[in-house]
């Protein structure tokens, strides 16, 4: 399995630098403004530069000197060092962005390397500064390897955020069914991935969808996943011992999240992230609901790398301390610390994990 085994990142808004291994499974906490989403906004960040669409990114979201640090007077860069462990070495991914001109980021430098097991020094390739956009396409298509695996393992980086479950969100729309190839970061293509699962390798990642659906809603039965004459499918489905088909605009909020969750989650193996991160996974869900979800998170973190944030204690008691990462926000930075088990050994044998936080024994509370 690769993974993302070390990131190193300076200058991105509340984060002035942050140096720290993932694991399998990471789970942020912290309070409201500690820097948990801005972390996660860096992964965002990544999606929307692989995808060629940097600059939009940077005018939508407040131009540079809101994604800098304090601002450029304070922060005139941000920099960036994404390891990745693969099967015969380690690929790493190295940027710095500066302040330009118009309140924009440009590429200061842009470093592809791959160090080889067993060998003393990595490979490196240099992409040049003063661009825009990122040159690592450019690089991959004219056949560059390193750059051909980063761009692969970047582009597999996947930010998902399941809040918008309003009557106009796209996850209650209907969905062309030929955009089933992977599920987009606000599930607007759910029905059409489910529909592609039904028919492929006997469903057995669509019952197993099914299956986890109905712990959550025993009132669910089925989806009915009918493609119209414009080849677009909408997210129908039954109640248990009735005929009658109900609209996506019948799901409640938390089922309706707890529905995108399963469909990442339970997709086939060979079809997952590298790495799966997701803010607020428990944002909506019932408590039993919770740990179905938590249970999820955890036999896929098995498979692929998984990065979440929660405010929720009765949500982290699912999980173990080496797990969790703790938020602080030590004066104008966001400071990241992963739990140290046997620290905690003497609470845990009295308190769960999530009543140790909220007495703030492992910090990323309001205190």
């Amino acid at each position: 399995m690769n993974r993302l085994q070390r990131l190193t990142l300076n200058g991105f808004k509340s984060i002035k630098a942050i140096d720290i291994e993932l694991h399998p499974l990471n789970i942020l906490i912290g309070a409201n403004g500690a820097g948990k989403s801005n972390l996660i906004s860096f992964f965002k960040m990544l999606n929307e530069m692989m995808a060629g669409r940097f600059q939009i990114y940077i005018g939508t979201s407040g131009s540079a000197q809101s994604l800098l640090h304090f601002g450029p007077k304070i922060t005139p860069h941000i920099e960036a060092k994404l390891e990745f462990e693969v099967d015969n070495g380690v690929d790493t991914y190295h940027m710095r962005l500066f302040h330009a001109a118009g309140d924009t980021l440009i590429f200061a430098e842009e470093t592809l390397s791959f160090l080889q097991t067993g060998w003393p020094s990595p490979r490196t390739d240099e992409l040049g500064a003063g661009h825009k956009e990122t040159q690592i396409i450019k690089a991959a298509e004219e056949g560059k390897q390193t750059a051909k695996t980063l761009r692969y393992l970047l582009n597999r980086c996947r930010v998902y955020h399941f809040h918008d479950t309003s009557s106009t969100a796209a996850v209650r729309q209907s969905s062309y069914i030929g955009n089933n190839r992977w599920l987009m970061s606000d599930a607007g293509n759910v029905a059409a991935l489910l529909l592609r699962f039904r028919e492929e390798n006997g469903g057995a990642a669509y019952q197993r969808i099914i299956g986890t659906i109905r712990l959550i809603a025993p009132f669910f039965d089925d989806f009915v996943l009918e493609p119209d004459a414009s080849n677009h499918v909408i997210l129908n489905w039954r109640e248990m011992e009735s005929d009658q088909v109900f609209g996506p605009h019948q799901f409640s909020d938390g089922t309706l999240r707890a529905i995108c969750l399963a469909t990442l989650l339970l997709q086939p193996e060979n079809e997952l992230p590298e790495l799966i991160v997701v803010d607020e996974p428990e944002l909506g869900l019932h408590p039993y609901a919770l740990n179905v979800v938590a249970d999820l998170l955890s036999k896929t973190a098995l498979h692929t790398q998984i990065l979440i944030s929660t405010q929720s204690s009765s949500f982290l008691d699912n999980f173990d301390p080496e797990d969790i990462i703790a938020v602080n926000r030590e004066g104008k930075e966001s400071q990241f610390k992963r739990l140290n088990p046997t620290e905690l050994d003497a609470w845990l044998d009295e308190y769960s994990l999530g009543e140790v936080w909220e007495k703030n024994i492992i910090g990323g509370g309001p205190h």
